[in-house]
C-alpha cells in the first residue's frame, strides 16, 4: 500500500525592526482569530500558489502594516512539526528595517498592533519569540561586516547618531575614536557639506548615504 506524502503548508513571517526612544523595537500584531486569538504575534500569512517567498513577505508587510519600500532580507526556515497546533506549517521568516522617519503613522500603538523592545517581549504566539531572537542575532552579527545599520538612518545624519544605532542594536557602548576610524571613510556615505549644531556643543558634520536601500559588505 503506497504511503501518502505528508501535507505541509508554507507561510512567511516578518520581523519589522525600527528604533524608538533609544531602543530597538519590533512590530507586533494581535492575532484576529484562533489559534492564539488576541495573542501578540509577528505579521505573517500563507504563501500563495503562484507567489514567491519574497513577494509574500512584501505583500504581508504592505497589507498588515502599511510598510513598503524598506530593506527586507530572508532570515531562516522554521519547520518544527509542533510549531502550529493546526498542523504542519513551515514558515520562511524575513526581517525588515524601517527608518524611524519612515514609520508613516505606525509610530503609535492602537491595541491591535504595538512596538515592543526586543528585550522586553510579551508572550508571543507559535514560535515567534525564537524568530525575533534569531533576527536580532542576525542583525547584530551583520554590523561587523556590512553597512546594514545605514538602513535606520534618515536623509542626513551625524556619525554620533550612526554610532548610537550600533550601540542600541548591540546593547553595549563603542569606543568613539575606533568607530569613526572604521566607518568615517566608508565609500557608501559622503559628507553633505552641512553641519549639525545643538546648543553649545561643537558642530558635527552631516553625512548621507549615496545609494539608500543598498547594503554593502565591508572587507
Amino acid at each position: 500500500m503506497p504511503i501518502s506524502p505528508p501535507t505541509a503548508v508554507l507561510a512567511t513571517n516578518v520581523v519589522v525592526f525600527t528604533i524608538r526612544d533609544d531602543l530597538l523595537v519590533v512590530l507586533l500584531r494581535s492575532r484576529p482569530r484562533e489559534p492564539f486569538q488576541g495573542v501578540w504575534s509577528l505579521p505573517g500569512g500563507l504563501v500563495g500558489d503562484n507567489e514567491g517567498l519574497e513577494d509574500c513577505a512584501v505583500r504581508t508587510l504592505r497589507d498588515q502594516t502599511g510598510v513598503r519600500g524598506v530593506y527586507l532580507e530572508q532570515l531562516y526556515t522554521f519547520g518544527r512539526p509542533d510549531r502550529d497546533p493546526r498542523g504542519r506549517v513551515v514558515t520562511v521568516a524575513h526581517y525588515a528595517l524601517v527608518p524611524p522617519a519612515q514609520l508613516h503613522g505606525l509610530d503609535e500603538d492602537d491595541g491591535q498592533r504595538c512596538w515592543q523592545p526586543v528585550n522586553e517581549l510579551p508572550s508571543l504566539a507559535f514560535d515567534h519569540d525564537r524568530i525575533v531572537a534569531m533576527a536580532h542575532q542576525r542583525l547584530a552579527a551583520k554590523l561587523d561586516y556590512s553597512t546594514i545599520a545605514l538602513q535606520f538612518m534618515g536623509e542626513r545624519f551625524t556619525l554620533s547618531e550612526l554610532q548610537r544605532v550600533y550601540e542600541i542594536i548591540l546593547g553595549e557602548p563603542l569606543d568613539k575614536r575606533n568607530f569613526r576610524k572604521r566607518v568615517g571613510g566608508l565609500p557608501c556615505i559622503e559628507q553633505t557639506g552641512d553641519w549639525f549644531r545643538a546648543g553649545n556643543h561643537r558642530p558635527a558634520r552631516l553625512y548621507r548615504v549615496k545609494q539608500p536601500g543598498r547594503v554593502d559588505i565591508i572587507k
